[in-house]
């Protein structure tokens, strides 16, 4: 129930979010109509419709994009006609097509002899179509649900969760319908005036069926107020958080799911902690690691008496990359107060259960304090762990007293750090805070939050696709490049086989191609099979990158893919709007598994 509850608040804060503003037209359209009649069967359509929709989107797969794509043109074309009926009236009466008679009963209130019951019919497929151009739009709590339904399958549940935060977003709608009502009812006093709201109306709603055709509502509309819905639907989950480990996502029959990425990095600095600091709970064994990297296997009842701080991480993952600076300053300042950093080390891909690969990158990377390698998750269950980058800290009588999940509270974890170094009573602390300045992938993310968010290229969890025909599963498939792309759309060119988790090029000359808003864009990249690098050349826009290159390529664009891990292809001086990335592959064989921003 309390999930419920959750789903439906974070629906409810929904209008408060930039992605409703596409749908508020359609609503506001038919504020002078009957709420029972009119209204509340409007928004039943646009409830069920995302419901089946978003319900479609947690199955997977190629074609449900596809047909999701189909039905958000159909919608528009559909409401772009009751657009034109509000503003042309006397165009509409005309018209005698059946597509424009449909839009005339969707927007004329006397389509029905006055002594039939109105039929619902019409304001229900209006919803409908509204549903179904609202259905792309998702903050952390609808996104919380749909990773857990893409992890565990779709089921009852799922669809019951979906339908909850829709019909939280309707209970919002409906309360700005019913107040748009009496507005309305109290303007059009007179015949003009009602004209004219009617014209206004019918303006708006061609407005936002043209900003959806163009992308603003992927684009710019979801780049507007970011720290307000989003950080408040944040916020609602961090404050039911019960005490103790934080329970994973469960699937069903095994108590135990995969480890999602979710979007928890922090875009602005945290508050300081309470100075009262609780219990969550017991430190879980370490027994379950699979190989130690910088020390002997260590366990909680030998740690005791110091102050450990756990990171969960992965080493292809850019919000865990960006923590390193702070784990590593941490670690040296503190050493001498009792303070014991751990790495965990639990696997996203495939390729980072090699323990080669995880013993190179902490090499690589500069980590010299201990890293417990978690391929089989069992420290990852031990806490309850449900992200990537994690910490947990945990005081000298072994309790776990705080944890965060995501980037950037950096002021805050260090003053939990020194608090419990405090409690310990151990060597006197240092006080202040570091500051270190990390390198290339290790560099802070950008201020402004970023407009694209990670995506995928394996079959398993890709999505907004656009090359024509969508994805082939496991096997080879020639695959061209659209036209144009909107923001946040991607698209192969050349001859591919899309696996599970990853897209494996067959040919040289392959090409992929993303339009995305952020400062940086990053590309989780391996070389082919048998260890051959693998050159490439980026463009920004059609151009080489030159100031805007990043760190794994030269300004012209040039670069090689010589083992598997994370690359940063574009930093840019200023990302402010978007741009289209293409990346081409002069070599065979390259692995590509998923891009990252910041």
């Amino acid at each position: 129930m309390i999930i419920l509850a959750i789903a439906y608040l974070g629906g409810v804060l929904t209008i408060l979010s930039p992605c409703i503003l596409p749908v508020l037209p359609f609503v506001f359209a038919r504020a002078d109509r009957p709420f029972r009649s009119h209204g509340l069967p409007m928004l039943l359509g646009m409830a069920l419709a995302f419901t089946g929709i978003a319900t479609l989107a947690a199955v997977g797969g190629g074609w449900v994009v596809e047909l999701n794509e189909y039905g958000r043109y159909a919608a528009m074309a559909l409401i772009a006609v009751f657009g034109l009926t509000l503003l042309l009236p006397a165009w509409a009466d005309r018209m005698s097509r059946p597509f424009v008679a449909l839009g005339m009963r969707l927007s004329q209130p006397g389509a029905e002899p006055s002594s039939a019951r109105p039929s619902i019919l019409s304001p229900l497929l209006l919803g409908v179509g509204t549903g179904l151009l609202w259905a792309p739009c998702a903050g952390p709590i609808l996104g919380l649900i749909l990773t857990g339904a893409a992890l565990n399958g779709a089921s009852a549940g799922t669809s019951l969760l979906l339908l909850a935060y829709a019909a939280g977003a309707c209970t919002s709608l409906a309360a700005a319908l019913l107040f748009g009502a009496r507005v309305f009812s109290a303007l059009k006093g007179s015949l003009r005036t009602g004209e004219w709201i009617r014209r206004a109306a019918g303006a708006a709603v061609l407005a936002g069926v043209g900003a959806i055709a163009i992308g603003l509502d992927t684009g710019l509309l979801s780049r507007l107020s970011f720290a307000t819905t989003s950080e408040l639907e944040k916020t609602l989950l961090e404050k039911i958080e019960r005490p103790g480990p934080l329970s994973p996502l469960p699937r069903p029959g095994t108590g135990f799911d995969e480890p999602v990425m979710l979007p928890t990095a922090a875009r602005e600095p945290a508050p300081a902690p309470a100075r009262v600091l609780g219990t969550q709970g017991r430190f879980p064994s370490l027994a379950g690691a699979t190989e130690w990297i910088n020390s002997d296997p260590l366990t909680p009842e030998g740690l005791r008496g110091k102050v450990v701080l756990v990171d969960f991480w992965t080493y292809s993952c850019i919000n865990c990359l960006r923590t390193l600076p702070y784990l590593r300053a941490w670690a040296d300042k503190y050493k001498d107060a009792g303070l014991v950093v751990l790495g965990v080390h639990a696997p996203e891909f495939a390729f980072e259960k090699r323990s080669s690969n995880v013993r190179k990158a902490t090499k690589d990377l500069g980590i010299g304090f201990p890293v417990a390698v978690d391929n089989d998750f069992a420290i990852w269950r031990g806490f309850g762990n449900r992200a990537w980058p994690a910490f947990y800290f945990i005081d000298a009588q072994g309790r776990i007293r705080h944890h965060q999940f995501g980037e950037n509270q950096y002021e805050e974890a260090e003053q939990v750090i020194q608090q419990l170094l405090q409690e310990a009573g151990g060597p006197q602390v240092p006080s202040g805070r570091v500051a270190p300045q990390g390198q290339g992938v290790q560099a802070a993310a950008a201020f402004t939050a970023a407009g694209s968010q990670e995506t995928y290229l394996g079959h398993e969890r890709a999505h907004n696709f656009a090359s024509p025909g969508g994805l082939a599963r496991d096997r080879a498939n020639t695959y061209q490049a659209p036209s144009s792309l909107r923001t946040n759309q991607w698209a192969l060119a050349g001859d591919w086989t899309v696996e599970r988790e990853r897209a494996v090029l067959n040919r040289v000359d392959g090409r992929i191609a993303y339009r995305f808003h952020a400062r940086d864009l990053h590309l989780v990249l391996g070389p082919s099979t048998d260890g051959k690098p693998v050159r490439f050349r980026v463009l920004l826009d059609g151009k080489a990158p030159l100031a805007d290159h990043g760190f794994d390529v030269d300004p012209q664009g040039h670069g090689t893919i010589d083992g598997q891990r994370l690359y940063q292809l574009v930093r840019q001086t200023t990302g402010g709007k978007d741009r289209l990335f293409e990346i081409e592959f002069m070599d065979a064989g390259v692995q590509v598994y998923a891009f990252t921003f910041g």
